[in-house]
């Protein structure tokens, strides 16, 4: 264990920017770091810890990292420490005469959780230098052409994967006046960023928040259908200890599949790897590192489909000639190994519902398990438990025994809803004050 003392110089503390960007960094880090600040610890890669901490100019933090890389993460640690408030604070303080006041910028909040508030509330507090300087209103409604309308007086809507932003509902935030549209997620397949160009609407995602997050629950909901906990479970809880129809099957020596071999593609190849499985994959840009490091093995969607006893996707969704829309179809499916376990993820577009109800039918899987399908939009983070099942597919999939559906939360663990919290929020912070935008533009 190693320890470091920092002496915090800074009118404002440690404020929500400096907080939430140094949970980001400590979240990455092989070692635990703790802060003591008096009689209050936080574990630093949690920001409401940080801000719990109420740390004031002048304080006297004990930072101890326990790990693989103490040293190396104490430094970065005070780094980030450092970038977030002592230098911002001498830059305002030297440019506070030559620089215009920025304005706050307003952002009409969409599909609003309260788990999604737990941290956009804390982060969005404050407003002026070195802040985030945005003032949200949340709205429980999904965005949609029909709901456009409530972002009037807004400069800026953000919004989730199971919202639709289509060219309609682009015209109308350009009528609105909006200039910006933050998506809280990777994927952007939900807006027309067409028409968002020709309006003039900056498009702003979150690239990555938590591989491990997405890669994790694709093992976990497979493993579920694989050895049939999810029937397992209710067995037990109605006295039923019999162990027909629950038979799975061993993940030892089997071959992983892993389609889009991204960071969360790699993080499920390695969780593959740690089963003693072969890794296979493919990938539009092969990263010829991960061969290298004899994580995996590059070969044609072809040969992965033939020879994988089971198929992760972690693809993106691309539409149009050579993209990857129902990527997964009757064909590819009929090159599949009998009794193949298959997994997504990742989108549900890149699967094609009819072939793979049929291939259900026809017993050609194992198991399946799907976090994303296609038409699932409607029904994803709203609770339905007292309604009629009227979604056709969703019924259909949910008939057969060896299919495992979760709502489209492969992503849902604090660290990945602190990671979309910060990052959304330093786009909103770029955009409004000019500075460059990155990855997280969407062209």
């Amino acid at each position: 264990m190693k320890k470091l003392e920092y002496h915090v110089k800074s009118k404002n503390g440690v404020h929500a920017r400096p907080a939430a960007n140094l949970a980001q960094v400590c979240t990455a880090l092989d070692s635990q770091i703790i802060i003591k600040y008096g009689d209050k610890t936080a574990n630093a890669n949690d920001v409401l810890q940080i801000l719990g901490l109420d740390i004031c100019d002048g304080a006297v933090l004990e930072i101890t990292a326990n790990g693989g890389d103490e040293e190396a993460a104490l430094k970065k640690v005070e780094a980030v420490l450092v970038e977030n408030i002592r230098e911002s604070e001498e830059r305002i303080s030297e440019n506070a005469e030559e620089k215009p006041q920025v304005k706050t910028l307003k952002i009409a909040f969409f599909g609003r959780k309260d788990y999604d508030r737990i941290y956009f509330k804390e982060l969005s507090k404050g407003t002026g230098e070195g802040t985030y300087n945005c003032e949200i209103q949340n709205f429980g409604t999904r965005f949609t052409p029909e709901t456009a309308d409530l972002a009037k007086g807004f400069d800026a809507i953000c919004i989730f994967v199971n919202d639709e932003c289509p060219r309609e509902a682009v015209e109308t935030l350009h009528r609105l006046g909006v200039r910006l549209i933050l998506l809280r997620c990777a994927g952007f397949n939900n807006v027309d960023l067409q028409a968002a160009k020709e309006c003039g609407i900056t498009v702003l995602r979150v690239p990555a928040y938590s591989p491990y997050a997405v890669a994790e629950h694709a093992m976990s909901i497979l493993m579920t259908a694989n050895r049939r906990l999810h029937k397992a479970v209710n067995r037990v809880r109605e006295n039923d200890f019999a162990l027909s129809g629950l038979l799975g099957v061993d993940l030892h020596n089997k071959v992983a599949g892993i389609v889009g071999t991204g960071r969360i593609g790699q993080c499920m190849a390695n969780i593959c790897k740690g089963y003693g499985m072969t890794v296979i994959g493919w990938d539009a840009y092969p990263n010829k590192k991960l061969e290298e490091e004899g994580l995996l093995t590059y070969v044609s969607k072809e040969e992965l489909f033939e020879r994988a006893d089971l198929i992760s996707l972690h693809a993106p969704l691309i539409m149009g000639e050579g993209g990857t829309y129902h990527m997964i179809d009757a064909e590819s499916i009929g090159r599949m190994k009998d009794g193949v376990m298959f997994v997504n993820t990742a989108r549900g577009g890149l699967v094609d519902n009819e072939a793979l109800i049929e291939a259900l039918r026809a017993g050609k899987f194992h198991a399946v398990a799907l976090d994303v399908y296609e038409g699932e939009d409607a029904n994803v983070y709203t609770d339905h438990s007292s309604d009629y099942l009227s979604n056709d597919i969703t019924a259909r999939l949910l008939m057969f025994p060896n299919v495992v559906i979760t709502s489209h939360q492969a992503f849902f663990t604090r660290e990945a809803l602190q990671a979309i919290a910060t990052v959304t929020l330093e786009n909103a912070r770029n955009f409004n004050e000019g500075l460059p935008l990155g990855i997280a533009e969407c062209k």
